[in-house]
């Protein structure tokens, strides 16, 4: 565009110096120019010559834009060459994709007949493995609930051992306590009845009690419910112990060998002679103020309870049960 212009302004520098010099001939070929005429003319004259220099150096720019548009139209000659033979390409690579893409169809369409049959059997194979996974989660929670369930019972159960094991633990202290105070106290009354060993006076602990046993030799005459001297002394010294003792149950056991006692007065039988013995031996006890008659029980066994079949004299006997009151054990039983 530009050189365009150019060109346009030579040719009418030309046009105007054309007639600059088409005046002066005319005017040296009449031979009367005026100094008017001749200043005008000059004036022209100097006008067209400085065009004509601005020509000549827009001709100069000009063939050096047209050489740089020569240029760059080879360039451009040859990226279009370039970018037909890319276009040529991708032609040929589209031409390829499409073919590609139609082979890839029918593959897809003769996969999709093939596998239809297959695609069902799977859709059923998978509806039957949810419906087995809903099952197995049915039966997790089933099971969950159930656990927690022992879980719950284990706690209370577990807290209810731990109660138990607390009571066991009370009651061996106990037992323990009263193991001891047995043998405590059987030794006091070994100790208070040693003058009667040998003569058929026997202490010893068994279960937690303390048995005194006292052969009816040594307490009573014959078929008699009356205790003798000898006899009131032991039991005295047995009072004497008793009376120191605090929170036992005595128990005063009389006892007959087997031959039968037939009499019209009282005693009648076994049964009442065991028991007035019983009796008798209890009334020296509490002849002594500081036994506690709440502690004391009279029982007549008869003949029932024989320690030595083949012995009659150490069955008749009077038998003093010394034990610990069990309440505390009992309530921690119970509980």
């Amino acid at each position: 565009m530009q050189i365009l212009v150019s060109l346009k302004g030579m040719a009418r520098a030309v046009s105007r110096w054309a007639m600059v010099a088409l005046v002066g001939a005319s005017l040296t070929f009449t031979g009367c120019v005026t100094t008017q005429q001749y200043e005008s003319l000059q004036s022209q004259l100097d006008e067209a010559e400085s065009e004509n220099a601005a020509l000549r150096l827009a001709r100069q720019d000009s063939d050096i834009a047209s050489r740089e548009l020569e240029g760059k139209l080879a360039k451009a000659q040859t990226e279009n060459g370039t970018l037909q033979d890319d276009v040529n390409r991708l032609d040929r690579e589209v031409k390829r994709m499409k073919e590609e893409v139609g082979r890839l169809e029918a593959l897809n369409d003769a996969l999709t007949d093939q596998s239809s049959g297959r695609l069902s059997d799977i859709a059923n194979e998978n509806r039957k493995l949810l419906e087995d996974v809903m099952a197995i989660r049915e039966e997790l929670q089933r099971r969950e609930d159930a656990l927690n369930r022992l879980e719950k019972d284990l706690n209370e159960k577990s807290a209810l051992l731990a109660s138990r094991s607390k009571r066991v633990e009370e009651l061996e202290a106990m037992l323990e306590a009263r193991e001891k105070a047995a043998e405590a106290l059987r030794a006091r009354l070994a100790e208070a009845l040693l003058g009667f060993k040998g003569k058929g006076l026997n202490v010893e602990q068994r279960n937690g009690k303390v048995y005194v046993s006292m052969e009816a030799q040594l307490l009573f005459p014959s078929g008699s419910a009356e205790v003798d001297p000898v006899g009131q002394e032991a039991i005295a010294g047995l009072a004497s112990v008793i009376a120191e003792q605090k929170d036992l149950e005595i128990v005063v056991e009389g006892h007959t060998d087997s031959d039968r006692l037939q009499r019209p007065t009282i005693p009648r039988d076994n049964w009442e002679l065991s028991v007035l013995r019983a009796t008798a031996v209890l009334n020296i006890l509490l002849q002594n103020p500081g036994v506690d008659p709440s502690m004391l029980v009279a029982s007549g066994r008869s003949q029932y309870h024989p320690v030595d079949p083949s012995n009659k004299a150490k069955n008749r006997r009077i038998e003093v049960i010394l034990a610990p009151n069990l309440d505390r054990l009992y309530e921690l039983i119970s509980d």
